[in-house]
């Protein structure tokens, strides 16, 4: 029986990347003994996405002595350090891989960051590939990117599956533009209005897994 593909986000969906950046800002402040004030910019500058390139603007503003890339270095350690995959993730990404999913985690950003907290929670070792849109230049919401970690898990799009994740555009938009059903994690917030809608919507990630337990015990139901 052919394995459905379920394709995760990882930034506010497998784990809580606003409030590691948080504390991460606070260390940072403290550490470089910037004034408080100072806290909410250099939230501000990673908030969306880092890069090498915002450590080179940090280090500008703020006059340190290290060089970017050891402030990059820096700053992949240390997000490693502080983020975590709930425990009914984990165990949930098992129950899905137990009962015939493939797996895989599709998010956009730097290779370095991405893959490091892919390694430290303990994802890598539960599903069957990740791609990271700057190993290929490919980014959420392109269809290219969710071909890609499909690939990187073995199969093709054109045999269907789910994207579940938190950003309406880039994983409800994208993925249904590559041809998946989709689970909006609404984080607390409501759909945009006007915007085509995604499949479901659950609160957390350990919901969306629950949810696709569910549908697979109906698939086996209806094929056995």
């Amino acid at each position: 029986m052919r394995r459905p593909l379920v394709l995760f986000d990882l930034d506010n969906t497998l784990v809580d990347r606003r409030g590691t950046l948080a504390d991460w800002a606070a260390e940072f402040t403290a550490r470089h003994r910037l004034v408080d004030e100072e806290q909410a910019y250099v939230l501000s500058m990673v908030a969306e996405r880092a890069y090498p390139s915002t450590f080179d603007a940090i280090r500008i503003r703020y006059r340190l002595p290290m060089s970017t890339a050891e402030l990059w270095r820096a700053y992949c350690t240390d997000i490693a350090a502080l983020v975590s995959c709930p425990a009914e993730v984990l165990d949930g990404l098992g129950e899905l891989r137990a009962v015939g999913f493939r797996l895989g985690v599709a998010t956009n950003g730097a290779v370095d960051i991405q893959r490091a907290k892919l390694q430290a929670t303990g994802i890598t070792e539960r599903v069957d590939g990740a791609f990271v849109s700057e190993e290929a230049n490919a980014r959420k919401p392109q269809p290219r990117h969710f071909a890609l970690a499909a690939a990187r898990c073995g199969t093709v799009l054109g045999d269907g599956g789910w994207m579940v994740g938190d950003n309406p555009v880039n994983d409800i938009g994208g993925g249904r533009s590559a041809g998946l059903s989709t689970i909006w994690i609404d984080n607390d917030r409501s759909w945009p209005p006007n915007d085509p809608g995604p499949d479901h919507t659950v609160p957390h990630a350990r919901a969306a897994i629950d949810l696709l337990l569910l549908h697979s015990a109906g698939y086996t139901r209806t094929t056995t």
